[in-house]
């Protein structure tokens, strides 16, 4: 069964912890120039093999990806759509779309202070005459 990437390296990790100790224990117990032993040798060996994999799994994810070809469809809707309008039709829809007659923002302040100015001006004079 393959392995997964994400248990490729849990494995590494593993496997290079188990040969760190194996190692550790044979320089303390016999020293650095003794040759290794047969745990560290078959140690070595799996991780060796262990980065084989992972090497040619990273690999073959490089490799371009098969894809589905792109579905061209042709309903009965598209095709419609595409037939020309009449000028009639153009005619009516450019007349909806015509802007409805609105005051503007400085046409609306010149209102407004007109409108303040009127009643400032009627105060004064009923005030005037009484």
């Amino acid at each position: 069964m393959p392995l997964r990437h994400a248990t490729m390296q849990h494995q590494l990790h593993k496997n290079g912890v188990r040969l760190h100790a194996a190692m550790m224990s044979r320089i303390h117990s016999h020293g650095a120039d003794d040759p290794p032993s047969q745990e560290e040798l078959e140690l070595m060996e799996e991780r060796r093999q262990l980065k084989a994999a992972r090497d040619e799994r990273r690999e073959h994810d490089q490799q371009p990806k098969a894809h589905a070809p792109k579905l061209v469809r042709t309903t009965h809707a598209v095709a419609k759509a595409k037939e020309p309008k009449a000028a009639k039709e153009k005619e009516a829809k450019a007349a909806a779309k015509k802007a409805k007659p609105h005051m503007t923002r400085t046409e609306k302040h010149a209102q407004k202070a007109a409108a303040l100015d009127a009643a400032r001006r009627a105060a004064k004079k009923s005030a005037s005459k009484t």
